[in-house]
């Protein structure tokens, strides 16, 4: 079964803390929990896309949090939390769900959840106004929802840079090879990548790179920017693997602008030489990692409790 969310987890979660009738940790109810719920050992172990905790160790981290503000958890010790009267008596409701509409019946939860918005923008007479980069999904956790707003930022900076780079001109669009792959780690220096692409092409091959200062591993480029419908064909990978097997060459990387048919990827597959290719999509979300032809605008700082400050 897929992760549940965390709203999805507070019943469950709190019908544990019930169970226990003592103060747990969370870490302690992790796996118990994971389970009871029958996760495989791959959701057991996928993380956030920060790589800093579990996803699933996350989201139930917040359904404790919500339930703890509105009072169906109190926490008497550093890293334990119990089941409250208040808790238990929803669980004698026989709730089919605990949701954030559940808990919003609680003044304690929704004073907490006003207070949290009181550094948001607002209209004349005090209106709270929430910035919407992604639709609100309350099955999301904060750091999910972070998430899920730089991807919908970095799909809409993929294709302003690939308007761009459709616009340039074939000199350009090998500067920008150039930068890409310095960024990347390859090549010794701007002057020999420059060397390396700045021709016209040598029996198919647009140039080479070296990835040892003495040249002994080398990777040849044919660099094509192509527009958006001009897709790369067979034909195109096949005369670039012979213009490889002239040259000896172990590996090739193909770059375009555009894309790459079905019948390309196969023969790149099947060739007698290494081929990388790298389409108009992965070449923008590159040029972001590397941070080619973009630039940070704003940065987000998350902040969380340091335990060896409080000598946890």
């Amino acid at each position: 079964m897929p992760i549940p969310t965390y709203e999805d987890l507070m019943l469950p979660l709190l019908r544990e803390y019930a169970a226990s009738n003592r103060p747990r940790s969370l870490k302690e109810l992790v796996p118990l929990m994971a389970d009871k719920l029958g996760l495989t050992e791959e959701e057991k172990a996928e993380r956030l896309p920060s790589g800093r905790q579990s996803l699933f160790y996350n989201r139930l981290a917040w359904a404790k949090t919500y339930m703890g503000k509105a009072g169906l958890l109190s926490s008497p010790a550093r890293g334990l939390a119990q089941i409250t009267e208040r808790g238990q008596v929803v669980l004698r409701q026989n709730p089919e769900r605990i949701d954030g509409t559940t808990l919003a019946q609680f003044n304690e939860f929704t004073d907490w959840r006003d207070t949290s918005n009181t550094d948001t923008p607002k209209e004349p007479g005090g209106a709270i106004v929430v910035p919407q980069l992604v639709p609100e999904d309350t099955h999301l956790t904060p750091e999910e929802r972070i998430e899920a707003a730089r991807k919908e930022l970095e799909k809409g900076l993929r294709v302003e840079l690939l308007e761009r780079v459709r616009a340039m001109t074939p000199a350009d669009f090998e500067e920008l090879i150039v930068q890409l792959l310095l960024r990347m780690g390859y090549g010794s220096g701007a002057e020999e990548m420059a060397q390396a692409l700045g021709g016209s092409g040598d029996q198919g091959i647009d140039g080479v790179i070296h990835q040892d200062p003495l040249g002994l591993d080398r990777v040849y480029i044919q660099a094509k920017r192509y527009n958006e419908g001009n897709v790369v064909g067979s034909g195109a990978i096949r005369d670039f693997n012979g213009a490889l097997d002239l040259k000896r060459a172990p590996k090739g990387l193909f770059v375009t602008a555009s894309s790459f048919s079905r019948d390309a990827r196969t023969q790149a597959e099947s060739a007698t030489r290494q081929i990388v290719l790298i389409d108009g999509e992965e070449l923008a979300s590159l040029m972001i990692r590397h941070k080619v032809g973009t630039r940070v605008v704003a940065t987000v700082d998350i902040q969380e409790v340091d335990g060896g400050f409080f000598g946890d």
